[in-house]
């Protein structure tokens, strides 16, 4: 094996520190939001919406191991053509919104340790970039680097998470029946029921980091035996925890202080467990838990960037600057993430996050059905089931939206018609020239 490649625990290790880092910490909140007491049931939705998505990627990793991941998979579906080019940015801004959402989390979890008061409404941004910085250092470094870190780390966060958890379940005594999953109202009802499918939109993005393994592809050792193991590995071990972590933020809040506490939801429910201990051990472990996840984030976006910029489908340009196309990407997504860091909120990136993920899921899996199926030997069920899960998941948020926050989907709008039209001129430059 290669130094620089990626080993079976190095990727998993990498893919559930993108999950554990942007799941649970970022998003409990706000899917208790939507969910009300449901809010556990969605991430199992989430998960098993993810588990159908994640049998195409599997699939065609076997055939297709690539660092390009996604970007390769498009491109093998549709050519190097305006849809491959406009669906991979959409899958690489979907993780740079990651990032964002990550760094801004690590922001909001370390305030509730050390106050800043002289920063004001500045402090949560500043804070998350400085922790993009730091890991855009790391990144710099090198592959060997990362996997040692985010083995290191991904152990540590999982078994803290797990203590935690079983702090939280103990606080209660271990009363299971004491939590109410009946909601405050029948989810049966139109409205609940249209917001509990919202609320798996964004459980789905506590889960979509498996992807993040894909773009890695041949930079992991025996990429077609170890992408698809990774990638299961990962979604179990998330599910698991999430699970333990749900149960005991909601046997210690009630909803209403889950979504009071939204953007620090776990450093809250620790208290009557641990008290103020409690407080600082769970703040520790999410700064842990984003440091990694960020890490391990920029490590595949960059590798996935690179790929397309190699494949003519991106404008490129070194401004000056020394190096591979690889340590460019890696600065260019810095400085994007950097960005949405400080421009919107927690809720904000994680609602554009998740449209532009499910756009991409869905062209994955048609590209796979209609070119890709003979070739990867695909069982068309899976793909068809994850287009009509992701479009049910997908309609369902953009209502919610439509009706709370309109300039999400305004945005969204926006920056798919910039993309187009971007990536249109791009590809007739190219062809002219």
């Amino acid at each position: 094996m290669s130094n620089s490649k990626l080993t079976l625990i190095g990727s998993v290790s990498m893919g559930t520190g993108v999950m554990i880092g942007a799941g649970i910490l970022a998003l409990t909140g706000q899917i208790a939001e939507l969910a009300g007491s449901y809010f556990p049931i969605a991430f199992v939705v989430g998960a098993i919406v993810s588990a159908f998505s994640a049998y195409t990627y599997i699939k065609l990793s076997q055939v297709h191991p690539s660092s390009g991941g996604v970007a390769m998979f498009l491109k093998k579906a549709y050519g190097k053509t305006l849809p491959t080019a406009v669906f991979a940015l959409l899958m690489l801004l979907s993780m740079v919104i990651n990032q964002s959402l990550v760094a801004r989390t690590f922001g909001s979890y370390t305030l509730q340790l050390f106050e800043l008061k002289s920063l004001g409404e500045w402090a949560e941004p500043i804070l998350g970039t400085l922790l993009l910085l730091s890991a855009f250092v790391i990144n710099i470094i090198g592959n060997k680097y990362i996997e040692r870190l985010s083995i290191i780390m991904a152990f540590f966060k999982t078994i803290g998470l797990l203590l935690l958890s079983l702090g939280g379940l103990w606080a209660f005594g271990f009363d299971f029946s004491a939590i109410n999953l009946t909601g405050e109202a029948a989810i049966t009802d139109s409205s609940n029921s249209v917001k509990f499918i919202a609320a798996v939109a964004l459980s789905i993005l506590a889960f979509k980091g498996f992807t993040t393994i894909t773009n890695s592809g041949d930079e992991i050792d025996s990429p077609k035996v170890n992408i698809g193991r990774s990638i299961v590995a990962s979604l179990i071990i998330c599910l698991v925890v999430y699970l333990l972590t749900t149960f005991a933020v909601m046997g210690n809040l009630s909803i209403p202080e889950i979504i009071k506490a939204k953007d620090y939801a776990l450093a809250e429910a620790s208290k009557p467990a641990f008290g103020q201990g409690g407080l600082t051990i769970t703040v520790i472990f999410a700064i842990i838990a984003t440091v990694s996840g960020v890490i391990a984030s920029i490590f595949a976006v960059s590798r996935m960037l690179t790929m397309l910029t190699k494949m003519e489908l991106v404008p490129h340009s070194h401004f000056g600057m020394p190096g591979s196309i690889q340590k460019h990407s890696v600065v260019y997504i810095v400085v994007i993430a950097i960005l949405l860091t400080i421009l919107f909120d927690l809720s904000r990136i994680a609602s554009v996050g998740a449209i532009f993920y499910l756009i991409m899921d869905i062209a994955i899996h048609f590209g796979a059905i209609k070119h890709l199926k003979n070739d990867a030997e695909i069982n068309v069920f899976f793909p068809v089931m994850a287009i009509i899960l992701d479009l049910v998941v997908l309609v369902a948020f953009c209502w919610i939206k439509l009706q709370s926050d309109v300039l999400i989907i305004w945005i969204t709008i926006a920056v798919l018609i910039v993309l187009t039209i971007t990536e249109l001129l791009f590809l007739k430059y190219n062809k002219d020239k």
